[in-house]
């Protein structure tokens, strides 16, 4: 066996289909395009989504909702979290770089510290935004609430 004596399996290549060459080869004349219409036009190329003029699926399926642009997003810190973080670090004063070191949000992020669980220790927060159970708690055991 030689590369130059390498062949396909018999049958298993097909000839291109030569349109256009005469009415006895099956497709002469319109070569196989129908008669008239933008498809059997030259440079006919068809929109994508175009389903013959029927309303395309795009169109046919509904649009809901709406994002305003200049929402303010926080993430979510609750008390019992916060108890973990004091309780993990050992430290009195949580400020935001606390909670990004810790993996609890992005640099860019807003936190906001919100009232589920309790917190046993005092401690100084300084976050975005407070939940007024949060708030309430967290003064109750001494602590103090810095809003960024």
């Amino acid at each position: 066996m030689n590369l130059n004596s390498l062949k396909p399996a018999k049958g298993s290549v097909r000839g291109n289909k030569r349109v256009g060459r005469g009415q006895a080869s099956g497709t002469g004349g319109t070569a196989g395009r129908g008669h008239k219409g933008a498809q059997s036009r030259s440079g006919y190329s068809r929109k994508r989504g175009f389903e013959g003029g029927q309303m395309p699926l795009q169109r046919r399926v509904p649009k809901f909702g709406f994002k305003p642009l200049n929402k303010t997003i926080f993430i979510p810190v609750n008390l019992d979290l916060l108890q973990q973080l004091v309780d993990k670090t050992g430290l009195s004063e949580i400020a935001f770089e606390s909670f990004v070191q810790n993996g609890l949000a992005q640099k860019n992020d807003k936190v906001k510290i919100l009232g589920r669980g309790e917190i046993n220790a005092t401690v100084n927060v300084s976050a975005h935004s407070f939940s007024k159970s949060a708030q309430e708690a967290i003064e109750e055991k001494g602590g103090t609430c810095t809003t960024l």
